[in-house]
């Protein structure tokens, strides 16, 4: 199989579950009331960026641009590894989520005001502790980045 052979169904397959992982998280919001938090909002960030690196790598041909896709979507996917932890053990004990780290990003992205149905915290750290079938939320995220890195990275491999 050629490389671009290999490399086009990973690449839409990182973005569909990337932007995918954002459409569910709406509906767990809008259909069944599960807010998020800030942390949970950084998440949705780096997910629509991960999926719009996928479709970017989909178009950049060539070694450059499969390399720096591929870096791109490993560095996006560990910042996401992060937060999803950092969500977990240190901003879920916290009674306010104001002003973090993941507060000012989304102010300063703008989000927040511009797309507020997609990008605006509507609950503390400590409110959205949720479960999903019974799992906590960030950890259904945390092994979507996982997944996500372990991808391009085997991808990398691969076009060598």
């Amino acid at each position: 199989m050629s490389g671009a052979a290999r490399r086009t169904p990973l690449l839409l397959g990182m973005a569909l579950l990337s932007l995918g992982s954002v459409a569910l998280a709406l509906w767990t919001q809008h259909a069944l009331g599960m807010e998020p938090c800030p942390w949970c909002i950084l998440q949705r960030i780096l997910f629509v960026l991960i999926g719009a690196v996928a479709l970017l790598g989909l178009l950049w041909r060539g070694a450059i641009g499969t390399w720096l896709t591929l870096l791109l979507i490993v560095a996006l996917s560990l910042a996401g590894v992060a937060a999803a932890l950092w969500q977990h053990f240190v901003a879920a004990a916290s009674d306010s989520c104001n002003r973090t780290l993941a507060e000012k990003i989304i102010s300063g992205l703008g989000l927040d005001g511009s797309l507020p149905e997609i990008f605006q915290p509507r609950a503390s750290c400590a409110d959205a502790a949720v479960k999903l079938l019974g799992l906590p939320y960030e950890f259904w995220s945390l092994g979507l980045f996982v997944l996500l890195g372990l991808m391009a990275l085997g991808l990398a491999a691969r076009t060598r």
